[in-house]
């Protein structure tokens, strides 16, 4: 009901994760479960330079999550921005791909330049939910968040524990915005 993570359990509404954290995001949806297959298609979108997997995803997306997209009223998407070393490094920042094709689909603008990433991280795949945390803190930078931007929906390619977005739920709610909503690509199964 909360991180939108696929259940083994079907009759729980949320997640371990969820139970124990206070989330600082309202609500979020994954298109796939994290699997060895969706898994090697995120690393060729991410740094295979493949960028033309967002069309396809974007499609998917909007196609399996429309109804919670829309349902969310964002007045904004936001993608989870990268630090100027990876985007010179890769070439793009595959969340800002993605979310250009949700907008395209969708009508609801993209806007890359309310959340920057002011400092670099270490790579999170190794690390448990307080070293994310404390990986995260201080990196994201609000700029200029539009009066009538009441409502976001981040992008991003993975969810895992919820640290990035509840970073970024952080740093947005605390100049102004109301809800944070998320979409990504893939999420794990949890219990």
């Amino acid at each position: 009901m909360r991180c939108g993570k696929l259940l083994e359990k079907g009759e729980i509404e949320y997640c371990r994760d969820c139970k124990k954290t206070v989330h600082s995001f309202d609500r979020g949806r994954a298109l796939y479960v994290y699997n060895d297959t969706v898994k090697a298609a995120i690393t060729r979108f991410k740094f295979g330079n493949r960028p033309e997997y967002a069309g396809y995803f974007g499609e998917q997306t909007t196609s399996h999550l429309e109804d919670f997209i829309m349902n969310s009223r964002p007045d904004a998407i936001v993608p989870v921005p990268v630090s100027k070393e990876k985007l010179k490094r890769r070439g793009y920042n595959q969340a800002e791909l993605l979310a250009r094709q949700i907008s395209s689909r969708t009508g609801i603008p993209v806007n890359t330049s309310m959340v920057t990433r002011i400092q670099d991280t270490i790579p999170m795949k190794e690390l448990g939910r307080a070293e994310r945390m404390k990986n995260l803190k201080g990196v994201f930078k609000v700029g200029v968040i539009d009066v009538e931007c009441r409502n976001v929906l981040v992008v991003d390619d993975i969810y895992t524990t919820g640290s990035t977005m509840d970073a970024m739920a952080d740093v947005l709610k605390q100049n102004g915005v109301e809800r944070v909503f998320f979409v990504t690509l893939a999420a794990g199964i949890s219990v």
